[in-house]
Protein backbone atom coordinates (compact mmCIF):
# COMPACT_ATOMS: atom_id res chain seq x y z
CA UNK A 1 0.00 0.00 0.00
CA UNK A 2 1.52 3.71 -0.77
CA UNK A 3 2.34 5.89 1.36
CA UNK A 4 1.17 8.53 -0.70
CA UNK A 5 -1.88 9.35 -2.47
CA UNK A 6 -1.49 7.58 -5.82
CA UNK A 7 -1.72 9.69 -8.88
CA UNK A 8 -4.03 7.73 -10.98
CA UNK A 9 -7.25 5.03 -9.90
CA UNK A 10 -7.66 2.57 -13.05
CA UNK A 11 -11.09 0.80 -12.99
CA UNK A 12 -10.74 -2.08 -14.58
CA UNK A 13 -12.68 -5.26 -15.68
CA UNK A 14 -11.47 -8.02 -12.92
CA UNK A 15 -14.36 -10.67 -14.78
CA UNK A 16 -12.22 -10.15 -18.16
CA UNK A 17 -9.46 -12.52 -18.58
CA UNK A 18 -7.73 -10.31 -21.36
CA UNK A 19 -8.31 -7.30 -19.43
CA UNK A 20 -7.15 -9.01 -16.39
CA UNK A 21 -3.85 -9.79 -17.96
CA UNK A 22 -3.25 -5.89 -19.54
CA UNK A 23 -3.87 -4.60 -15.98
CA UNK A 24 -1.28 -6.56 -14.54
CA UNK A 25 1.15 -6.15 -17.22
CA UNK A 26 0.45 -2.34 -15.94
CA UNK A 27 0.38 -3.36 -12.99
CA UNK A 28 4.18 -4.86 -12.70
CA UNK A 29 5.18 -1.71 -14.67
CA UNK A 30 4.03 0.43 -12.01
CA UNK A 31 6.61 0.54 -9.45
CA UNK A 32 5.84 3.73 -8.45
CA UNK A 33 2.87 2.92 -7.21
CA UNK A 34 1.69 5.87 -8.94
CA UNK A 35 -1.27 3.90 -10.03
CA UNK A 36 -4.62 2.71 -7.27
CA UNK A 37 -5.77 -0.32 -9.77
CA UNK A 38 -9.84 -0.78 -8.68
CA UNK A 39 -11.66 -4.11 -9.93
CA UNK A 40 -15.26 -2.92 -10.70
CA UNK A 41 -16.51 -6.15 -11.45
CA UNK A 42 -16.23 -6.99 -7.57
CA UNK A 43 -19.90 -6.79 -5.56
CA UNK A 44 -17.81 -4.14 -3.40
CA UNK A 45 -17.11 -2.17 -6.40
CA UNK A 46 -19.89 0.61 -6.19
CA UNK A 47 -18.12 2.45 -3.50
CA UNK A 48 -15.29 2.96 -5.57
CA UNK A 49 -17.53 4.40 -8.51
CA UNK A 50 -16.20 8.21 -9.07
CA UNK A 51 -19.45 10.77 -8.76
CA UNK A 52 -21.91 9.92 -12.02
CA UNK A 53 -20.32 6.74 -13.23
CA UNK A 54 -21.81 3.81 -11.92
CA UNK A 55 -20.73 0.05 -12.04
CA UNK A 56 -22.22 -0.90 -15.97
CA UNK A 57 -20.45 2.68 -17.12
CA UNK A 58 -16.81 1.70 -15.68
CA UNK A 59 -17.50 -1.91 -16.90
CA UNK A 60 -17.95 -0.90 -20.59
CA UNK A 61 -15.25 1.36 -21.24
CA UNK A 62 -12.00 1.87 -19.39
CA UNK A 63 -12.25 5.03 -17.05
CA UNK A 64 -8.91 6.48 -15.50
CA UNK A 65 -9.87 9.37 -12.09
CA UNK A 66 -6.72 11.93 -11.28
CA UNK A 67 -6.02 12.47 -7.74
CA UNK A 68 -7.97 15.90 -8.10
CA UNK A 69 -11.10 13.57 -9.25
CA UNK A 70 -10.59 14.26 -13.07
CA UNK A 71 -12.12 11.60 -15.27
CA UNK A 72 -10.86 10.33 -18.08
CA UNK A 73 -12.20 7.38 -20.33
CA UNK A 74 -11.49 5.54 -23.73
CA UNK A 75 -7.77 6.23 -25.23
CA UNK A 76 -7.31 9.48 -23.13
CA UNK A 77 -7.97 7.07 -19.96
CA UNK A 78 -4.79 5.13 -21.58
CA UNK A 79 -3.08 8.29 -22.07
CA UNK A 80 -3.39 9.14 -18.69
CA UNK A 81 -2.56 6.09 -17.21
CA UNK A 82 0.10 5.93 -19.80
CA UNK A 83 1.66 9.20 -18.48
CA UNK A 84 2.80 7.77 -15.32
CA UNK A 85 4.35 4.12 -16.51
CA UNK A 86 7.90 4.32 -17.64
CA UNK A 87 9.46 4.43 -21.14
CA UNK A 88 8.35 3.44 -24.26
CA UNK A 89 4.84 4.02 -22.70
CA UNK A 90 5.18 7.44 -21.29
CA UNK A 91 6.74 8.52 -24.71
CA UNK A 92 3.51 7.04 -26.06
CA UNK A 93 1.32 9.42 -24.10
CA UNK A 94 3.46 12.25 -25.41
CA UNK A 95 3.28 11.32 -28.89
CA UNK A 96 -0.54 11.01 -28.09
CA UNK A 97 -0.60 14.69 -26.99
CA UNK A 98 0.31 16.00 -30.53
CA UNK A 99 -2.62 17.34 -32.12
CA UNK A 100 -5.55 14.62 -33.74
CA UNK A 101 -3.57 11.84 -32.00
CA UNK A 102 -5.68 11.00 -29.31
CA UNK A 103 -8.89 11.24 -31.53
CA UNK A 104 -7.31 8.73 -33.91
CA UNK A 105 -6.65 6.55 -30.48
CA UNK A 106 -10.27 6.83 -29.43
CA UNK A 107 -11.75 6.34 -33.05
CA UNK A 108 -9.62 3.14 -32.93
CA UNK A 109 -10.87 2.13 -29.17
CA UNK A 110 -14.32 2.89 -30.49
CA UNK A 111 -14.03 0.02 -33.28
CA UNK A 112 -12.32 -2.26 -30.44
CA UNK A 113 -15.28 -2.49 -28.24
CA UNK A 114 -17.81 -4.31 -30.08
CA UNK A 115 -15.35 -6.83 -31.00
CA UNK A 116 -14.21 -7.26 -27.16
CA UNK A 117 -16.73 -9.42 -26.03
CA UNK A 118 -15.47 -11.87 -29.25
CA UNK A 119 -12.13 -11.32 -28.08
CA UNK A 120 -13.39 -11.90 -24.37
CA UNK A 121 -14.65 -15.57 -25.46
CA UNK A 122 -11.94 -16.12 -28.10
CA UNK A 123 -9.39 -15.23 -24.47
CA UNK A 124 -11.10 -17.62 -22.24
CA UNK A 125 -11.41 -20.60 -24.45
CA UNK A 126 -7.80 -20.60 -24.95
CA UNK A 127 -7.36 -20.17 -21.58
CA UNK A 128 -9.84 -23.11 -21.05
CA UNK A 129 -7.88 -25.01 -23.45
CA UNK A 130 -10.61 -25.25 -25.69
CA UNK A 131 -10.68 -22.99 -29.41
Amino acid sequence: MPLFTPRLTVFFDGACPMCRQEIAYYQRLDTSQAVAWRDVSTPTANADCPDGLCELDLMKRFHVMTSTGQVFSGAAGFVQLWRVLPAPWSVLAKVAGLPGVVHVLELAYRAFLPVRPWLQKRFRNKLSGSI
